[in-house]
């Protein structure tokens, strides 16, 4: 069962360990028809013989955790995790199978934009309708409304029908809505780019302030992890409906992103029986095999090189002399950071599998995400100066790795340590 106990919406002194939100074992099933019955009598037959019309889908299994008063606390895991379901359980839409919510406080959830407003009333009404929804009085509503009225943006438009707003707008009102209302806990599901940049900067600037105020609790279902390491001080990681890391931000950020590298290697090494005897793009039966191995962890700091290794295999005798080339895509921002050229690298050659191993310095990046392409080449018989492609990884071969900075200010590709501006004073 979920138990809710609401205690209003004033500010407090509260210790720091207070727990405002207790999530004991819980557990949720859903069940999925799989087959239906047209009419009484089959559904008889289906009975007799078994036959559920159901099967279950275990979606949580087990969850334990707690948020104290003040925490700005993630919740992340890929699609498919849970975690969503989670946050309606947390919600009251949801009721777990097993398991106890415990909720102190007025808890305002937002999961799904403009759910509970009506576009044939206009912007002042559905502000009224929302807050009445959310579990507010109408004098609290009216309390807000200014604050509301005046983040979103939309004085001139409050006496307009909802269904005259542009998209935009809407977004802007429902948003408001959630984040102004004056409760304790704010419930936010990957909710943080809404609206046009002026507005995405307004809510960057809002998240840093609440992040200050000892009195706010933020709980926050993101795939960002720059959204992780930017605003909450806690997390969890679910996986399969389990948490599989819960208290370090930092820690559920690198987990989750070598999931996601995890869960992309496996998904293109089941290729289909049609392709199975196809050389993979970029190969070919002169070089059947190219692959980048990262040989450490594919999380890193910047205090240590990025080590990874080459394997290839030639089963050309007549290849003399074979370059490896190879270049550094920034998966984050775009853009290729790093080319060393056709002949950077003299590689060995002859009838069989080879390895060649690298290292590269990472202390001048900051957060990014980025893959190691390679290309091998042999010399142009016709021209000496230029150098022919005989084989090159593709997305499946080429190798990924991310960097991770102890930092907010990651939204560039250098840091500050290597590269900076200095003003000149004249």
């Amino acid at each position: 069962m979920v138990e809710n106990n609401m205690q209003g919406n004033a500010k407090h002194d509260v210790a720091a360990d207070d727990v405002v939100l207790r999530v004991e074992h819980v557990a949720k099933m859903f069940r999925l028809p799989t087959e239906q019955a047209s009419g009484l009598k089959q559904a008889l037959i289906n009975w007799t013989r078994g036959i559920k019309g159901y099967r279950e889908q275990q979606v949580l299994r087990d969850i334990t955790f707690d948020v104290h008063r003040g925490d700005f606390f993630g919740i992340v895991g890929r699609n498919g995790s849970g975690k969503s379901t989670l946050l309606k359980l947390i919600s009251g839409i949801y009721v777990p199978e097993k398991g106890v919510i415990d909720v102190e406080g007025k808890l305002v959830p937002f999961i799904e934009l403009g759910v509970g407003f009506n576009p044939e009333l206009t912007g002042r009404e559905n502000v009224f309708l929302n807050g009445a929804l959310l579990g507010f009085t109408h004098e609290e509503i009216e309390d807000m409304y200014d604050d509301i009225v005046e983040f979103a943006e939309l004085e001139d438009f409050m006496d307009q029908k909802l269904k005259n707003y542009s998209s935009g707008m809407q977004v802007r009102l429902a948003f408001s809505v959630a984040i102004k209302a004056q409760g304790d806990i704010l419930v936010l599901d990957e909710v943080l780019a809404v609206g046009d940049e002026a507005f995405q900067r307004k809510c960057d600037n809002f998240f840093t302030q609440i992040k200050k105020d000892p009195s706010k609790t933020v709980i926050l279902v993101t795939h960002s992890m720059d959204s992780v390491k930017k605003y909450c001080n806690k997390a969890i990681l679910i996986k399969d409906g389990e948490i599989v890391i819960n208290g370090d931000k930092d820690e559920v950020a690198n987990r989750y992103t070598l999931e996601n590298f995890k869960s992309e290697s496996s998904k293109k090494d089941k290729k289909d029986d049609k392709k199975k005897s196809e050389y993979p793009t970029g190969l070919s039966e002169h070089i059947p095999f190219l692959k980048v191995k990262p040989s450490v962890p594919l999380v890193e700091d910047i205090s240590k090189p990025f080590r990874f290794d080459v394997e290839y295999e030639i089963t050309d005798t007549d290849l003399d002399e074979c370059y490896m080339a190879m270049s550094l895509l920034d998966l984050k921002r775009g853009g290729i950071t790093y080319d060393p050229g056709a002949k950077a690298f003299t590689v060995p050659v002859g009838k069989g599998r080879k390895v060649a191993h690298f290292e590269m310095p990472v202390s001048i990046f900051n957060d990014g995400d980025f893959r190691i392409f390679v290309a091998l080449r042999k010399q142009d018989p016709d021209n000496p100066d230029e150098t022919t492609m005989i084989g090159f990884t593709n997305d499946e071969n080429a190798g990924l790795f991310s960097i991770r900075v102890d930092h907010e200010h990651g939204y560039a590709l250098l840091n500050d340590s290597v590269m900076h501006i200095t003003q000149i004073t004249e």
